[in-house]
């Protein structure tokens, strides 16, 4: 007897040729019935003998296409009616979506080896795409995934694409964004002024502006890009004057594997991570004797490289450039340019050409950076290939939250039930254009997910942007201390339910206290913390100021040493900013005017930096630590001491005897490299020890590593190595930035388990 089921897959299961898969699968096993996508998901009925229906069931899952992210297949049995054929039905509609958006996707071999074949009617065609392959959430408006909910509705497919797009055993059956030169987008250049130039082939035209050292934006598939040939110094100088980036290390796009093994070191691990669908930025180690400007990546020891992830990338890297600059199209500071009008203004000092095409981007989105650290691939900045793919929480949140992020680095978060969806890199808020960012992220999130948030959640410093939005958002609002928003991140990532050991390490934050921390211990649950250890308080003369001058920082922690005193010391760091300058903060910090306390890691490495004759100022965020890192001696196993007192409740860490020591083994003519693998091997030996006690006291056997600091890869594979020595489980970040790019999603977990501070809409 036949039997009749009814299915309901859910998870990333739109856009990804879900439907023709289901279709081929039901001729093999011979069973009726019809398949469709709706707002939740992917619906089925299908009959056949009993068999054949559960070996159809099962295939489902087992056999899915590669791009499907599968969440669950419910099956109920219903009344057999009959039939004999298997069928696509329309796109139905739904009261609430739970469909999951696939991010985009990188283009896939099949479409690139169509693309070079001069007998394709797509050959060198920069959009060519099918089910597999392609945009997906840069174009999306609204759900269901169907053409007219995207921003190619305004491209009406010629009859060769409407054969392949209707046929459920064609490559680009219902593949969105299909086209051809015949009737979808196309590109053009255009000049410095933006009136277009004629030309057969505006790519390879491109190529060659670029071969003679111009810089030309690219429209692609986020947003622009700023290029110029990544071997010319002069181009690359220019690129950086005009777009006021003055050390900040720019990305690199090369054409293929062999060509970045020809300028960095390649694990295997790094190898998967640049040829994987989402296509990262890759943070590689340079190899001695670069081909590559010097100025691409100056007094760093890595690049980051990409490999090309849309035909028209890589029609423009294949005449026979090692690699391309490949930046975002912006002045620093500002969000990249996704629009025409809009790059053709705010470019138009910086560009000589424009590289531009007609299908509309509706969301900007950055690429993703990514490293690799003890194996594994550890997202740096979460955009591009990975949004808005959720993050799956250990336990139901009742009610659907929006949490807005911090102030740098912001992305924001909505949660239903167990789905944690983070946005796209937003960038930061102090820029005026990356506070509208944040606003249409939210729009754009609510829209495409249908998801009506009951409460915001935010940061607890007042005066963040982010936070004044949420108190006028009017709802009810849950304000959350910015270090344990990070725990909770890192926590909500790896399902730990807490209580867990917290490891909060980064520049700054707001605490309870009105302090600025960053540097804590805490004991911490989702709905609660306590601060279990903090590293020792010292001043931060000028505020904010003293995030970019580091050579404040480390007059700071001199004082906590010396005293006044520091001021008679023969240190080079008081020639190279002259003693009255030191004078001047010196008294600040007696006087306490402007001078906030701080427990900050962050400030820490910065007087390193600083001490070290690294780095006194910085031109872009984390550049002295970063630095510090880059020349941190690989052998060396020397450390400093530091030690540790109980004040009241919590440990507090004696991080001056970290820089004393630093002065005196510089004093003493060690060169900097051994002094800052010292100082990187004191602060491991710090985390080990405060740890090892909080262990003893709390008898927690779960640590999680969370904050900026923890990007350093010297410091995170120690940490992971020395903690998991002592049979600890050590949580730390993969899939969400473990900087404050990752802070939004730990805001959400917070306030789904009602803790933080909350209070009713102002």
């Amino acid at each position: 007897m036949p039997v009749r089921v009814h299915i309901r897959v859910s998870g990333v299961v739109q856009g990804v040729g879900m439907r023709p898969f289901v279709y081929s699968l039901a001729a093999r096993h011979g069973v009726s019935g019809w398949v469709l996508n709706d707002a939740l998901g992917v619906e089925i009925e299908a009959e056949g003998r009993a068999e054949a229906v559960d070996a159809f069931v099962a295939a489902i899952s087992e056999q899915a296409p590669p791009l499907a992210r599968i969440s669950a297949v419910e099956v109920s049995h219903i009344e057999p009616i009959g039939g004999e054929s298997f069928e696509i039905r329309p796109s139905g509609a739904g009261p609430s979506p739970a469909t999951l958006i696939s991010p985009d996707v990188s283009v896939c071999d099949d479409c690139l080896r169509e693309m070079a074949d001069p007998q394709d009617r797509r050959y060198r065609y920069p959009f060519i795409n099918c089910t597999n392959c392609g945009p997906r959430y840069t174009i999306i408006r609204e759900l269901p995934y169907d053409r007219g909910g995207t921003t190619m509705d305004r491209f009406e497919m010629c009859r060769e694409c409407r054969a392949e797009y209707e046929d459920p055993a064609d490559r680009r059956f219902h593949a969105q964004p299909v086209a051809c030169p015949a009737c979808g987008p196309h590109v053009w250049l255009a000049d410095a002024a933006g009136t277009e130039l004629a030309s057969d082939d505006p790519v390879a035209r491109a190529s060659e502006i670029l071969a003679a050292g111009r810089i030309v934006a690219v429209k692609g598939l986020g947003g622009f890009h700023l290029a110029v040939d990544a071997t010319n110094e002069d181009a690359v100088r220019r690129l950086r004057s005009r777009k006021a980036r003055e050390k900040k290390p720019l990305a690199v796009m090369s054409p293929d594997v062999e060509s970045v093994r020809r300028f960095c070191e390649l694990s295997r691990a790094e190898e998967k991570l640049l040829l994987s669908p989402e296509r990262p930025i890759v943070l590689l180690r340079k190899k001695p004797g670069t081909p590559l400007a010097e100025s691409v990546a100056p007094r760093n020891q890595h690049f980051g490289v990409m490999l090309p992830y849309t035909p028209l990338h890589v029609l423009l890297v294949e005449h026979g450039f090692p690699a391309l600059v490949m930046t975002s199209g912006n002045v620093t500071d500002e969000p990249v340019c996704y629009e025409n009008a809009d790059a053709l203004a705010r470019l138009s000092e910086i560009a000589d050409a424009y590289l531009l095409h007609d299908r509309p981007i509706h969301i900007r989105t950055d690429d993703s950076v990514a490293r690799v650290i003890s194996d594994e691939a550890r997202l740096m900045r979460r955009a591009r290939g990975y949004v808005p793919r959720p993050v799956v929480l250990g336990s139901e949140s009742r009610e659907a939250i929006l949490a807005v992020g911090p102030e740098l680095k912001n992305t924001i978060c909505l949660l239903r039930g167990r789905e944690a969806f983070l946005s796209h890199h937003i960038g930061d808020l102090k820029n005026v254009a990356a506070y509208e960012g944040m606003k249409q992220a939210v729009s754009h999130l609510q829209g495409v997910l249908e998801i009506e948030p009951a409460r915001v959640a935010c940061d607890m410093h007042p005066q963040y942007l982010s936070t004044l939005w949420a108190r006028e958002s009017g709802l009810p609002v849950t304000a959350v201390q910015h270090h344990h928003a990070h725990i909770a991140s890192c926590m909500a990532e790896n399902g730990a339910a807490g209580p867990v050991i917290g490891v909060s390490l980064d520049g700054t934050g707001y605490g309870t206290d009105g302090a600025v921390w960053g540097g804590e211990f805490l004991v911490a649950e989702f709905s609660r913390f306590r601060r279990a250890a903090r590293l020792e308080y010292v001043a931060m003369p000028g505020g904010d100021k003293a995030a970019q001058e580091p050579w404040r920082m480390a007059l700071s922690h001199l004082y906590a040493v010396h005293g006044s005193a520091l001021l008679d010391m023969d240190l080079p760091l008081l020639e190279r900013v002259g003693r009255d300058r030191a004078q001047t903060v010196v008294t600040m910090i007696e006087r306490g005017v402007n001078s906030p306390p701080t427990s900050s890691m962050g400030r820490l490495f910065d007087a390193a930096s600083s001490l070290c004759g690294l780095r006194d100022t910085i031109s872009y965020e984390g550049q002295a630590a970063i630095e510090l890192e880059g020349v941190a001696a690989l052998g060396e196993n020397g450390s400093y001491p530091c030690s540790l007192r109980q004040e009241g409740d919590a440990l507090v860490i004696a991080a001056e005897e970290i820089i004393g020591a630093l002065v005196d083994d510089l004093s003493a003519g060690t060169g900097p490299e051994v002094a800052a693998a010292r100082f990187h091997n004191a602060v491991l030996d710090m985390v080990a020890d405060v740890v090892a006690r909080l262990r003893e006291g709390t008898g927690l056997d779960e640590v999680a590593l969370a904050g900026g600091v923890w990007q350093n890869a010297r410091l995170l594979a120690g940490a992971l190595e020395r903690l998991g020595a002592t049979g600890m489980a050590v949580h730390a970040h993969r899939l969400v930035p473990p900087n404050d790019g990752g802070v939004s999603l730990g805001q959400a977990a917070i306030a789904a388990a009602g803790g933080g501070a909350s209070d009713a809409p102002a």
